[in-house]
């Protein structure tokens, strides 16, 4: 069972909505995938702002989890988030764990989900959080540690002394609480802060100083974990993204002549030995055939192409083409536009042609 409960101690600009498409698919997918190998019983998602096309857009799309939405009608914090995400938890996961996952972090690895529910049911703890150390904490939460290095609270940036502004170990919004002890330390949480807010991070010192274990465990890697706050984050995890994309295709047996100059969505299938030209941009459902060759500068969306063909500085949208067809250069396919097997375009070929 899993809750996404909105933004934690991160800094606390204005952010994109989970909405918000990569490479293809809206951020919040990224966060969902990140769930797979923890295999969760159910995956609660609290919306908020735009409710309805949230939940059309994600409620639409195959996850292979089971999800239920509940909104948080009035924006009281993410430790009211969580409470509402609660009420969709059925009776008999009273003994389970819940995992509590921020909608804006799309680069998280479902491996780092799973070594953290691991690390929490090993050490019987109550809580244990994933944390990351940065070399520039400004504006995260700080993850304080009493005497025996374990957790014992979260201090905002904001509340913060000047010996814990020096701490460099800083709250990810990334959780694995103990299921029967999380509602009621929710319940304990008082909005005496200057936003009048429930904050979920409060959790870590109730539970802490009513004599329970909160545990921890440090990202391998701190980018996975980090939010998109705005444009510029957004940008950065889309690059993230399509790097990570870029080298599954190569270890896959495509040929990327340029990786830095090639652009290609994670909701794009590939076959074998098919060669990517500089300036190609393969986006949304399309398909590439067997030993095909694109590019340079060419731009699929949408489209079906057959085994063998050579697509020379063309774009295309909802087109379909056939085996062994040379198109290009400088091809223009409409939507709609369908090529039989073995066509030979010729340049500045438009559909309006056929």
């Amino acid at each position: 069972m899993v809750l996404a409960a909105g933004e934690g101690s991160r800094m606390k600009s204005e952010r994109p909505k989970p909405l918000h498409v990569l490479c293809g698919r809206p951020m919040l997918m990224y966060v969902l995938d990140s769930l797979r190998s923890a295999a969760p019983d159910r995956a609660v998602i609290v919306v908020g702002h735009k409710a309805e096309r949230v939940t059309k857009k994600i409620g639409d799309t195959e996850t292979g989890l089971e999800l239920e939405f509940v909104e948080q009608r009035i924006q009281r914090g993410t430790g009211d988030a969580v409470m509402v995400g609660l009420v969709a938890v059925p009776d008999d996961l009273e003994d389970g764990d819940v995992i509590v996952l921020p909608g804006d972090a799309p680069l998280l690895r479902d491996e780092t989900i799973a070594a953290l529910v691991s690390q929490h049911r090993r050490s019987d703890a109550a809580a244990t959080l994933l944390t990351a150390r940065l070399d520039d904490p400004t504006g995260y939460g700080r993850v304080v540690r009493g005497k025996d290095a374990r957790v014992v609270r979260i201090v905002e940036h904001g509340d913060a002394t000047p010996e814990e502004l020096d701490i460099h170990e800083v709250n990810t919004s990334i959780y694995c609480f103990r299921r029967s002890l999380l509602a009621p330390a929710l319940r304990r949480l008082e909005p005496d802060n200057a936003q009048g807010e429930y904050y979920l991070t409060d959790v870590v010192s109730v539970l802490s100083s009513a004599g329970y274990v909160v545990e921890s465990m440090v990202a391998d890697d701190a980018l996975e974990t980090s939010g998109v706050n705005d444009r510029v984050q957004l940008a950065a995890a889309e690059a993230e993204l399509r790097r990570r994309t870029n080298e599954h295709w190569l270890r896959s047996g495509v040929t990327l002549l340029d990786p830095t100059n090639t652009y290609i969505d994670t909701t794009v299938t590939i076959g074998r030995d098919v060669t990517l030209f500089p300036g190609t941009v393969l986006q949304g459902d399309t398909w590439i055939g067997d030993g095909s060759e694109l590019g340079p500068n060419t731009r699929l969306v949408d489209c079906s192409v057959g085994s063998g063909c050579v697509i020379e500085g063309s774009t295309a949208r909802l087109a379909t083409i056939g085996d062994r067809c040379q198109v290009g250069p400088y091809a223009a396919l409409g939507a709609g536009s369908k090529l039989a097997d073995d066509v030979v375009t010729g340049p500045f070929y438009t559909s309006s042609d056929a």
